[in-house]
């Protein structure tokens, strides 16, 4: 039995490294050879709809409590001015091991270099290291950045560590992982509920164009205590209840988005349904690394895959149809809204502040993958991560 297991672990493990060779290989040929893609980043980004939400609000809510609740006034968010101060701001991120935060971390810095403020990101381990990210979070506090923006391990557990940062003065912004917290200075991220929405409506309408009055889904959502992954569950339960069809979600299977630990979770999905199943929606993390354990069961086609958000990953896998779908929370977009919000707040440029910005989702399939804005949710090809970004003259 222990040398079945073994023998397992290490087909999935060289599964994973071929389907990263393969991501590598695809942006490596797109992109032109030595090329510093952050020479080319834009002047300007054309508005980005949002739907800002202002108070009064439900207390101790998500972001969909807060679209439940508040005044909500349907906008383009514009690019702020430059700034006339160089600025320091921390961004604690849960990691940086996958393409969804690599997507930010452009976001960020292609913003920085735009308004001439000064950032660093300071990732945690992964969704299992909330002590890591808590420490960051009070180092980042004792060298007195300017403002401090929080992607939240946790909806509750980073709570009582934002309330120490903002009783010390500096504003904090939450971008992209939802928190209950009431002392976030504005909260920029989307309806996380609506991407599970989104996705499993795709997954509805696309069975009943298969001739399906009923389907078997799995859900890979990540790690259960994320905000993230309570929107992504919530809005498929609540697209499954309603649908035209019956739609049974036989199981959600939670974990972090490592590739390894996704890839078995997946196996195990597949050795538990087999043929009873016929879709499976994952995160970014979650999705890409079900399609090998699929085709190795002989079920690629039987079951398909949909993503409840959108990587280059992610698109890639569309393009060759090992995903059929997948919605889009646009990472690049959030991370410059909450950056030019951030500043707009230090220049004492805004007037009334929303509780909550949410940045519009999108939806990729087969449709319309070949005409897509990708610019506006992705890094573009050729992009390494960078973590910290110093305007001329600043310390």
């Amino acid at each position: 039995m222990i040398q079945i297991r073994q023998k397992k672990d290490l087909s999935l493990r060289r599964c994973c490294a071929l389907l990263l060779c393969a991501v590598t290989s695809w942006v490596c040929a797109a992109s032109p050879a030595a090329e510093d893609v952050t020479t080319h980043l834009a002047e300007k980004f054309k508005p980005i709809p949002v739907l800002s939400i202002y108070r009064p609000v439900k207390e101790h809510g998500s972001a969909d409590d807060a679209l439940a609740s508040g005044r909500v006034v349907s906008s383009q968010f514009p690019m702020a001015a430059r700034a006339k101060k160089p600025w320091r701001i921390a961004y604690l991120f849960p990691h940086i091991k996958d393409p969804y935060w690599i997507g930010c971390s452009f976001g960020i810095i292609s913003e920085a270099k735009r308004l001439g403020i000064a950032v660093d990101i300071f990732p945690a381990d992964g969704y299992n290291d909330l002590i890591g990210q808590l420490r960051k979070t009070d180092e980042a506090t004792a060298a007195k950045y300017d403002a401090i923006v929080i992607s939240p391990i946790s909806l509750t557990a980073n709570n009582s560590s934002i309330a120490r940062v903002r009783a010390m003065g500096i504003p904090v912004f939450e971008l992209a992982n939802d928190s209950t917290s009431d002392d976030l200075t504005i909260k920029v991220t989307t309806s996380l509920k609506s991407m599970g929405i989104d996705a499993t409506q795709w997954v509805i309408a696309d069975a009943k164009k298969r001739g399906l009055n009923a389907v078997n889904i799995a859900l890979l959502p990540g790690p259960k205590d994320a905000g993230w992954v309570k929107g992504e569950v919530e809005g498929a339960l609540s697209a499954a209840k309603s649908a035209s069809i019956k739609v049974n979600i036989v199981d959600i299977k939670y974990g972090d988005s490592d590739r390894i630990e996704q890839s078995q979770l997946a196996q195990q999905l597949v050795a538990q349904y087999g043929k009873k199943l016929d879709y499976l929606i994952g995160c970014t993390g979650c999705a890409p690394a079900a399609t090998l354990p699929i085709a190795e069961a002989g079920l690629k086609g039987k079951i398909r895959v949909v993503a409840f958000d959108l990587t280059r990953e992610v698109a890639m896998l569309i393009q060759h149809k090992e995903i059929v779908a997948a919605a889009d929370t646009k990472a690049v977009s959030q991370a410059r809204v909450v950056t030019d919000a951030a500043v707009n707040f230090l220049e004492g440029r805004s007037r009334e502040l929303p509780h909550t910005i949410l940045v519009r989702l999108g939806l990729v399939d087969q449709n319309n993958i070949g005409s897509y804005g990708f610019d506006t949710s992705i890094a573009p090809y050729g992009y390494s991560p960078i973590l910290s970004y110093r305007p001329d003259g600043a310390n």
